[in-house]
């Protein structure tokens, strides 16, 4: 379970491909690999399916420096050559806004509205279920003017073990085909199409924007679906030529699990922005929707129920952002954190998951203009993926 750099050779057997690539897998390390086989299909087979960064095919330590070398999981995050190597060193012109203020837990205190209204505690979803907060807390959310406009559940460390948990359980979003993946957030964003006028209301009730403001961050937010449901199957590896006799390709794969802490500015349009291209890469995610305006991610609820989505594919937990950020942050299991809070949580964020070494991207504290067509497309998808770069060398 250590790792060991080389020269090391250590044998094991197996009865099968399957056994073979379990055992080349049960490691928290990832670095390289080499399969060796008379048969070319086979060791094609099996070197997407190994978690390593690089993957070489009947050899061993080839490198150019117009490919990739890099790994994955606890052997470190990023990439030396190739192109994915030279984003490391560039910043996305994000657009950027002010400091995010810290959150201040609202009070509990909520001046009922009037009438005979039915107080609504909304559930977090996990696992494709509804499912109430382990610790059977809530918090109430008001609207912009201070009315109770319902509650939601208080996640907790066990709801989000859970979370992760569905998540990585979630085999068939990984799986699936791109195109696949392309028409279930096609169908996500026509659903939420036909409830736009719905979602445009709540927006108004809980923020206080006005009713075009409102109506134009939900058609921007099925906009974002649209985007990134065309995008599916269309932002893709490369193949490489070194100067060998060998093709190298470099392909995308999903991350993983995905943790995402979304804003609040913009909590229905940021949560999208965030959630559809981890999907679209073939993520699984845990969301934390935004603190102060949770009801619209519970909202979403049933829009992703009746909308193919497989179960665990996206799990929400509403509760305190820097304490469920600093939960993910420290959790073996997830691969990589998305941080869009004030800066201290995302500066804990970093801090925490120094001891597994996560792919942590945060705002620094910074607010995102979410409208902005700069909050949306490569640099986004590039965060999503893992560029694993496989040597197929060729020839007598």
């Amino acid at each position: 379970q250590e790792e060991v750099f080389g020269p090391v050779l250590a044998t094991m057997t197996f009865r099968n491909t399957e056994e073979a690539i379990e055992l080349a897998n049960n490691t928290r390390y990832g670095l390289a690999a080499s399969v060796w086989s008379e048969n070319v299909n086979l060791a094609l087979h099996v070197a997407p399916q190994l978690k390593a960064g690089v993957v070489w095919v009947n050899g061993t330590n080839m490198f150019d420096a117009a490919c990739g070398f890099g790994g994955y999981r606890e052997s470190g995050f990023g990439r030396e050559g190739g192109r994915e190597g030279m984003f490391e060193y560039l910043s996305a012109k994000l657009p950027l806004g002010p400091a995010i203020k810290p959150a201040v837990a609202a009070a509990q205190s909520v001046e009922r509205a009037e009438g005979d209204a039915i107080d609504r505690t909304a559930k977090l979803f996990i696992g494709g279920k509804q499912v109430r907060p382990d610790g059977n807390y809530s918090i109430a959310v008001a609207t912009a003017k201070g009315k109770l406009a319902g509650e939601v559940g208080l996640g907790s460390r066990k709801d989000i073990r859970d979370a992760v948990a569905a998540a990585r359980a979630c085999k068939g979003w990984p799986e699936a085909t791109t195109y696949n993946r392309s028409q279930v957030l096609y169908y996500l964003a026509e659903n939420l199409s036909g409830r736009a006028g719905e979602f445009a209301a709540r927006l108004t009730e809980l923020t206080g924007a006005t009713a075009k403001a409102a109506r134009e961050e939900v058609e921007l937010s099925i906009e974002r679906l649209f985007l990134y449901a065309g995008l599916a199957d269309k932002f893709e590896g490369r193949a490489h030529q070194p100067p060998a006799r060998a093709v190298t390709l470099a392909l995308h794969e999903p991350v993983g699990v995905v943790g995402i802490m979304a804003p609040d500015n913009a909590p229905l349009l940021g949560l999208i922005s965030l959630v559809a291209p981890a999907l679209a890469m073939g993520n699984t995610v845990v969301a934390v929707p935004s603190e102060k305006y949770p009801l619209l991610a519970t909202d979403l609820y049933q829009v992703i129920e009746y909308s193919d989505v497989p179960a665990g594919a996206i799990n929400i937990v509403t509760g305190r952002t820097a304490e469920l950020a600093g939960v993910l942050a420290k959790h073996d299991d997830v691969d990589g954190l998305w941080v869009f809070a004030d800066a201290e949580t995302c500066a804990k964020a970093e801090a925490d998951s120094v001891g597994n070494l996560k792919r942590v991207w945060t705002g620094n504290g910074r607010s995102l203009d979410w409208a902005s067509t700069e909050a949306a497309g490569d640099a986004f998808l590039r965060r999503a993926v893992e560029v694993k770069n496989v040597w197929v060398p060729y020839g007598d």
